[in-house]
């Protein structure tokens, strides 16, 4: 009994709260950071500020547009609500990463747009939490009760970053935070070495959202459905991470059907291999509302991830949201997907086609029964876990709820 009065107790502290997030770009796709966010705005306001990059811009048409759009909405929308509860902060800063001197400038530039749209929303007792290492110069010097650091990727590990420029900020910022909350274990273990107040909650999924693939109603797109089966599907960025050739291979072993890539080309992306292919087909990013009804077009998900250090800490989100839309799933071999279960896991690129003619032998397509199977791993639950660790972690620090 005592046991369950304290998790309420600590469960308290995350609400009533204003939290100061830094993380990816608000319209960009509804990435994990989203998920919790959108929990805690329930009970909580939310300041998200805009990424303010963890690598310096390319002279490229991507980079250039990305550069004028921030400038854009630093001019006509600084300071938005974009939800009850949320507001969105543009911040603008000078395009270099590298000077020391140009650093601290943008520093100074980022504290006084946040500050200045704290005082604006009212903000007090505030709790900065930072998805981003590129928050270090910042985070700790905003008043803050508690400085969270929710690490998600193992960032210097990029391949179009400044690795040790990352690392530094990064060792900055875990010295600055009260906790550090990590999605995988082997960020768990990393990180712990640097701060002892690190903790392992792992990604959820938006079950109702994509268990609609199994739904009668749901009705799969005409550019999807008229294309020869099977249909062998794959959706999210298609950067230098994923592994090409397992993708090649599922092609040429399927030469009558069908592999469909569903997302933003990345810059550092050579997809030349599989543009050659007639039977692959490219059908841009797609709305996150439409993704059940294309997982429903779906007979077998790919999650194909070259094996680095980037990816062996990661913990892919679109397996769960794969498996939440009943697919049958073949993954590069990871730790945390393992850890999921339920995906057959290939030992090479080359293990791919045989793997997916397994799935397609026990049953294509969305099945209700496969997806039910991850029904409990429910961002609710994450958060659950998420308001524990920062209450006990504030009482550890003598620190009123």
């Amino acid at each position: 009994m005592r046991r369950s009065e304290d998790q309420d107790v600590t469960r308290r502290a995350l609400r009533g709260r204003d939290l100061v997030v830094f993380s990816n770009d608000w319209d960009g796709d509804p990435l994990s950071k989203t998920h919790i966010m959108r929990l805690l705005a329930r009970d909580n306001r939310i300041l998200w500020v805009n990424s303010i990059g963890n690598r310096p811009p390319r002279a490229d048409t991507h980079d250039l547009a990305r550069i004028r759009r921030k400038l854009e909405s630093f001019v006509s929308e600084n300071l938005r609500e974009v939800e009850p509860n949320i507001h969105v902060l543009s911040p603008l800063a000078i395009p270099l990463y590298g000077p020391a001197p140009v650093r601290a400038l943008n520093g100074m530039l980022l504290r006084a747009q946040v500050t200045g749209a704290m005082r604006a929303l009212h903000f007090q007792r505030p709790i900065s939490w930072s998805f981003l290492p590129a928050s270090a110069p910042v985070s700790g010097a905003l008043g803050e009760e508690l400085v969270v650091y929710h690490c998600v990727d193992e960032f210097s590990a990029f391949s179009d970053t400044n690795g040790q420029h990352i690392a530094e900020l990064e060792a900055a910022l875990l010295h600055k935070a009260h906790l550090v909350i990590t999605s995988a274990e082997r960020l768990q273990v990393a990180k712990a070495k640097q701060n002892p107040a690190t903790v392992l909650v792992t990604h959820g999924v938006d079950f109702r959202h994509y268990v609609k693939a199994c739904e009668e109603q749901t009705q799969v797109p005409d550019e999807l459905s008229r294309l020869p089966r099977p249909i062998i599907g794959f959706f999210g960025l298609i950067a230098a991470w994923v592994d090409m050739e397992a993708i090649v291979a599922c092609a040429k072993a399927f030469p009558n059907g069908s592999v469909v890539l569903l997302g933003k080309v990345a810059p550092d992306a050579d997809v030349a291999a599989l543009k050659a292919l007639k039977n692959v087909h490219f059908l841009g990013r797609k709305r996150y509302e439409e993704l059940p009804a294309y997982c429903k077009g779906f007979d077998v998900a790919l999650m194909p991830f070259v094996i680095n250090e980037l990816t062996l800490s990661s913990n892919p989100l679109k397996v769960r949201e794969y498996l939440a839309a009943g697919l049958p799933v073949v993954s590069s071999d990871l730790p945390e997907v393992r850890k999921v279960g339920l995906c057959r896991i290939a030992a090479s690129s080359a293990d791919f086609p045989r793997l997916v003619e397994a799935c397609i032998e026990d049953g294509p397509g969305p099945d209700r029964t496969r997806a039910e199977c991850i029904s409990h791993h429910s961002w609710d639950a994450r958060v659950e876990e998420i308001r524990t660790a920062v209450g006990e972690r504030m009482l550890q620090l003598g620190q009123r709820l």
